[in-house]
C-alpha cells in the first residue's frame, strides 16, 4: 500500500506528496504497528484483574494522558454543552463497548484469531460510512469482503475442530469480537461526522476517554465486583503501554486520519494488524498453523487487500480537511 493510496486519491498541487506522507502515511504506519502488538499485551492483562477492571484502569490513565497532551498542543478542554452527547456516545462505543468486548473475547480465543476477525472492521466501517456519510463502496469492495468473510469462517471452523469441547466459548469469543468491531465502526463514523469534526480533536478524545472510563468502572462494579490489583511489574508495564502508547498516542494519530480519509479507508489498518498479531500469537501463544488456518488467513487478508484496491475515482471526503 503506497502513501498515494493512503491519501485517498490523486495528489493535488495544494496537497503535495510530502504533506500527505507526513499527515497520513507516517501516522498510519505508526498506529498500525502499535496496534499489531496490543493483542498479545491484552492477553497478559488477563488473570488476577477482571477484564472489566483492566479496561477501566486503562482509560482512566489514558484520559489523563490525553488531557495533558491536549493542553500541551494548545487544545482547549472546554468544548461546550453541544459536545456532551457526542463525547458520551464516542466514549461508550469506542472506549467501553469495543474494548470490553475484545478483552473478554481473548479469554475464549487466541489473540491472533481475535485480531484476524477484527480485520473485518473495514466492512462495517465502510457500510456505515455509506449509510451516514454517503461514501458508497465499490463492487470490488463487496465481493472482496465476501472472500474475507469466507476466510474468517475457515479460522472459526479450525477453532471449533481443535477445541470441540469448548465450542460455546469459541462462539462467545467470535461474538464478542464482532460486538467490539461494531462499536469501533460506529465510533469511526461518528468521529467523521461534520458536527463532530468541529470540536477540537484532543479535547474531544480526552473527554470521551474519561466518559468511557466512568462507564467501564460502572460495568466493572456490576459484573466483577470491587476492584482488584495485580502487583506484577509486567501487568503495570502492559497497562501503561496500552494506556499511553496504544490509546493516547494511537488515537491522537488515528482519528486525524479518520477525519482526512473517512472511516472506511482509515480502517485499512485492520487488515495489516493481524499479520503482526498472528506472528506474536505464534511466538508466545503456541498458535499452531494448519492448511485450514493458512487458507483462512490468506482468504481473510487477501480479500481485505483486494477491497483496498481503489478505483481511479477519489473516494468522497467526509468534509474539508
Amino acid at each position: 500500500m503506497s502513501p498515494r493510496d493512503l491519501a485517498g486519491g490523486e495528489l493535488s498541487s495544494d496537497n503535495p506528496a510530502g504533506e500527505r506522507l507526513r499527515d497520513v502515511a507516517i501516522p498510519f504506519a505508526i498506529f498500525t504497528a502499535i496496534w499489531g502488538s496490543t493483542w498479545i499485551v491484552i492477553r497478559g492483562q488477563l488473570g488476577v484483574v477482571a477484564p472489566e477492571w483492566s479496561v477501566a484502569y486503562r482509560f482512566a490513565i489514558a484520559a489523563v494522558g490525553m488531557a495533558l497532551l491536549a493542553r500541551a498542543r494548545g487544545h482547549s478542554l472546554r468544548l461546550g454543552r453541544e459536545a456532551i452527547v457526542p463525547a458520551i456516545v464516542l466514549g461508550f462505543c469506542q472506549f467501553c463497548l469495543n474494548f470490553d468486548a475484545v478483552y473478554l473475547a481473548e479469554r475464549h480465543i487466541t489473540s491472533g484469531v481475535v485480531a484476524t476477525v477484527f480485520a473485518l472492521l473495514l466492512i462495517p466501517s465502510s457500510l456505515l460510512a455509506w449509510a451516514f456519510l454517503g461514501q458508497r463502496p465499490t463492487r470490488r469492495f463487496l465481493w472482496s469482503s465476501a472472500v474475507a468473510v469466507a476466510g474468517v469462517m475457515l479460522l472459526f471452523d479450525h477453532e471449533l475442530r481443535e477445541h470441540a469441547a469448548s465450542a460455546p466459548q469459541i462462539v462467545s469469543g467470535i461474538a464478542l469480537t464482532s460486538l467490539g468491531m461494531l462499536g469501533a465502526a460506529t465510533a469511526n463514523v461518528l468521529q467523521a461526522r461534520p458536527e463532530i469534526r468541529r470540536f477540537p480533536l484532543f479535547g474531544m478524545l480526552a473527554w470521551s476517554m474519561a466518559v468511557g472510563a466512568v462507564i467501564d468502572t460502572i460495568i466493572a462494579l456490576a459484573l466483577a465486583g470491587p476492584p482488584t490489583i495485580d502487583m506484577r511489574p509486567g501487568y503495570w508495564a502492559g497497562l501503561l503501554y496500552l494506556a499511553l502508547a496504544a490509546s493516547v498516542v494511537n488515537f491522537s494519530l488515528y482519528y486525524p486520519v479518520v477525519r482526512k480519509l473517512g472511516p472506511g479507508k482509515a480502517a485499512y489498518s485492520s487488515v495489516l494488524v493481524p499479520i503482526i498479531a498472528m506472528g506474536f500469537s505464534t511466538w508466545l501463544e503456541d498458535y499452531r498453523w494448519t492448511p485450514l488456518t493458512i487458507a483462512g488467513s490468506l482468504l481473510a487478508l487477501g480479500g481485505m487487500v483486494a477491497a483496498l484496491s481503489r478505483s481511479r475515482r477519489r473516494i468522497a471526503s467526509p468534509g474539508p480537511t
